[in-house]
């Protein structure tokens, strides 16, 4: 059972989760336009995607982890915890792909990334199948961004 909506609960989940992601925006900036001049795959977004799919990401991780939050599982503390590493586990991701450049260990790192994002949908969903599946599009990106990034380590040897 879940308790009655909490708006200042809700706001504080989604601001904490696009927080995350401008931290990571703002400390990779200077290295952002690496994405221009490296060689990349043929199916490759341009770089103003980015920014609008992980606004909306980001957005949907708070979301769920305020659905997780405010429900009565004795599991939301596991749940929460995966949550909050998989936040720092992405954060970290782009300063070692933009700021070091380190593609290959960026790809390794991406691969822990999915594993904890999967922990995730899974702890989720033994507690509220919706905030599970909110965060299906984020496995799927994160599917692509590995593609990606592993292409991108291939191409720039």
């Amino acid at each position: 059972m879940t308790h009655i909506f909490k708006p200042k609960a809700l706001l504080t989940s989604i601001l904490i989760s696009l927080g995350v992601g401008f931290i990571s925006s703002l400390l990779t900036k200077n290295n952002i336009n690496l994405y221009g001049e490296i060689v990349k795959p043929s199916v490759s977004p341009p770089s103003f995607v980015f920014p609008i799919v992980w606004t909306i990401l980001f957005i949907l991780m708070g979301i769920s982890a305020y659905l997780i939050y405010i429900s009565n599982s004795s599991y939301k503390n596991t749940a929460l915890k995966i949550y909050v590493a998989q936040l720092i586990v992405n954060f970290l991701w782009s300063i070692i792909f933009f700021n070091l450049q380190m593609y290959l260990f960026a790809f390794i790192w991406l691969l822990f990334l999915l594993t904890l994002i999967i922990l995730m949908i899974v702890s989720f969903s033994k507690i509220n199948k919706l905030a599970a599946y909110l965060q299906i599009p984020y496995l799927i990106w994160v599917i692509f961004a590995g593609y990606l990034n592993l292409a991108i380590y291939l191409l720039n040897k």
